[in-house]
């Protein structure tokens, strides 16, 4: 009887057609000129590489309180160092400085619970977020209650400026662009004329023009009694604006849902409010995660345009402390810290868009 025929397992690929090796060889030294190219660039790069670790790190200095402290001829981050309460808090008065600080506390403390999926009841605690610690906050770093001293708001600045008015931003304009978007999509002439007309004139208007006259112009049309903060004025400014733009992606994702969905729903007997909130918005929003995240983060820098109406962000702060006579030359130092700041936010904003994508990705991704 003749031997069955066993088949051997494959042998694995040559190691220089798989892994790095192979991805750099197709890529970075395909031919000569790339060869030459990449090795040229490679070297610019960890020139330059190490000039900016050299100047950062290596030769910086960073433990002192005044000019006299920086010796080298790198970063002087001392700077950085003395003038870290203003970047952080703007003028805050320094014995209240607990209220922005426990401010930021439990803003990390309520992130860290709602991006954390296992927590228990999360519903309760973004309606808590939503709710119960706008007023808070308010009461916390305003003051006037409770015993607080009252802080007015051009004491304000810094990062915390930076982020009141991107929080409010963000929250208070995503519902308010949803329902002009849905407005704009209505069937009924006059609800659609006016939603468009209003997303139309926000988005011809630059921002900077839109906190000019919310901040100078407006008072002018308000009778003395009615004056508003200048802060006030400014977050209605930029909700109004950062709704329309928000009104335009959620309205892309409405149109890129298909026609049977909206015919399914009808078909079921939903009312035109169920159709919307169970069937239609949940799959256009989480097909426009890209889109809303930009708009989120392009909000989040625009925060630095407060600065033309008196209001000193982080990078306004930033700009005043490089003209303090006693710390003139170390400018380099404050705009890299500056950028950092919005990297850093910007970024984590990025990566949770993208964390987001992934977990809600049910097919529609290609």
């Amino acid at each position: 009887m003749a031997k069955q025929h066993e088949f051997q397992p494959d042998l694995p690929p040559p190691p220089s057609t798989v892994g790095p090796i192979s991805w750099m060889r197709q890529n970075l030294f395909s031919s000569p000129l790339n060869s030459i190219m990449t090795l040229i660039l490679a070297f610019l790069a960890v020139k330059g590489l190490w000039a900016v670790v050299d100047w950062a790190f290596i030769n910086s200095d960073w433990i002192g309180t005044s000019r006299e402290d920086c010796s080298k001829e790198g970063a002087c981050w001392v700077f950085i160092n003395v003038r870290f309460d203003q970047f952080m808090f703007g003028f805050y008065p320094q014995e209240e400085l607990w209220r922005p600080q426990l401010f930021y506390a439990i803003l990390a403390i309520f992130t860290g619970l709602l991006i954390y999926e296992r927590t228990p009841k999360r519903g309760w605690i973004l309606l808590t977020f939503l709710i119960a610690f706008p007023l808070m906050a308010v009461f916390l770093i305003f003051g006037d209650v409770a015993g607080l001293p009252k802080v007015e708001t051009h004491l304000w600045g810094g990062l915390l400026i930076t982020m009141i008015i991107a929080i409010v931003g963000i929250v208070v304009s995503l519902p308010i662009g949803v329902m002009l978007a849905l407005g704009r999509r209505s069937d009924m002439p006059i609800i659609r004329s006016l939603c468009t007309v209003y997303i139309e004139v926000w988005r011809g208007v630059p921002l900077i023009t839109v906190l000019f006259m919310a901040s100078v112009m407006l008072p002018l049309f308000m009778s003395g009694e009615s004056e508003t903060n200048k802060l006030v004025r400014a977050l209605i400014g930029v909700v109004m604006f950062s709704a329309a733009y928000m009104a335009e992606v959620v309205r892309g994702g409405l149109q890129a849902i298909p026609k049977g969905q909206y015919e399914a729903a009808d078909a079921l007997g939903l009312s035109y409010w169920k159709k919307m909130g169970l069937i239609i918005l949940p799959q256009a929003l989480k097909i426009t995660i890209p889109s809303i995240v930009n708009t989120f983060i392009g909000l989040f820098k625009d925060t630095s345009l407060v600065l033309i109406i008196g209001m000193f962000d982080v990078l306004g702060i930033g700009q005043a402390a490089n003209t303090d006579p006693n710390w003139l030359g170390f400018a380099t130092e404050s705009y890299v810290f500056v950028a950092l700041v919005f990297w850093i936010f910007c970024f984590g904003m990025s990566r949770y868009s993208i964390y987001l994508e992934n977990k809600l990705h049910t097919g529609h991704k290609r």
